[in-house]
C-alpha cells in the first residue's frame, strides 16, 4: 500500500491522527496532516483505509 496526502485539501479534522498514529501526524502551528510513513506494513492497513474513509476533506490516497 501506498499513502499520500494532499496538505492543501487537508482541514486539520485531525481524524487520521486518532485511527493511524504511526502513519499520520499533524502540524503543529495549523493541524494539516503530515505523512510519517507513505508505506505503513500491512497490519495498519485496516486503521489507514478507515483514517481515509474518515477524513471530511479526502486529503488522504490510497493506492
Amino acid at each position: 500500500m501506498k499513502v499520500t496526502v494532499d496538505q492543501d485539501r487537508c482541514c486539520g479534522a485531525g481524524q487520521c491522527v486518532m485511527l493511524a498514529p504511526d502513519v499520520f501526524d499533524q502540524r503543529e502551528e495549523d493541524g494539516v496532516v503530515v505523512l510519517l510513513d507513505p508505506s505503513p506494513p500491512g497490519e495498519l492497513l485496516p486503521d489507514v483505509e478507515s483514517a481515509a474513509a474518515m477524513c471530511p476533506a479526502e486529503a488522504i490516497a490510497l493506492e
